[in-house]
């Protein structure tokens, strides 16, 4: 279900002076992804296309729009509205965006640590992602590490590789 605030935005596209209809992959569509039954890195990698490459001139836009919460909301649908208010605290910071009032709402935060890796199940684990993770998911009591959102088309390794 598209709002109104959701329609399609026309952006120019400067090489041939034409428009184009976009979807913005924004935080709240990729959140009703997820509650919809979406894997969670599906829209979310969507999302982190734009942001990241195709549409980095409106980040501000993907992180704007509040999510919402269903009143259904499963334990682990709100694991993942805290990790999206969370990443949106983190790219407004690493960005030079300012953060939407939504993702600083208290009521975006986990009573129990949540470690999100591989092998998170391991204490050692455990350790490095308390010790790597940013502050915005630590302070919600998520444990990522530092990689979640690391910018491939930026990526020093990306450098020097052949493109199509």
């Amino acid at each position: 279900m598209i709002t109104q605030e959701e329609q399609l935005i026309t952006l120019e596209v400067i090489d041939t002076a034409q428009a184009c209809d976009v979807r913005l992959q924004t935080f709240k569509r990729s959140f009703e992804e997820i509650c919809a039954g979406s894997d969670p890195w599906l829209p979310l990698g969507n999302f982190m296309h734009q942001f990241f490459g195709y549409y980095k001139h409106l980040r501000a836009e993907l992180v704007r729009e509040p999510i919402e919460l269903p009143e259904n909301l499963s334990p682990e649908q709100f694991r993942w509205a805290v990790f999206c208010a969370a990443s949106v605290e983190y790219l407004c910071g690493q960005y030079g965006l300012a953060c939407p009032e939504w993702a600083l709402d208290p009521q975006f935060s986990l009573a129990e640590p949540w470690y999100y890796a591989l092998g998170s199940e391991l204490p050692h684990v455990q350790e490095k992602l308390r010790q790597t993770t940013p502050e915005p998911f630590k302070r919600r009591n998520i444990f990522c590490g530092d990689r979640t959102y690391r910018n491939k088309y930026e990526h020093e390794g990306r450098r020097g590789r052949r493109t199509a």
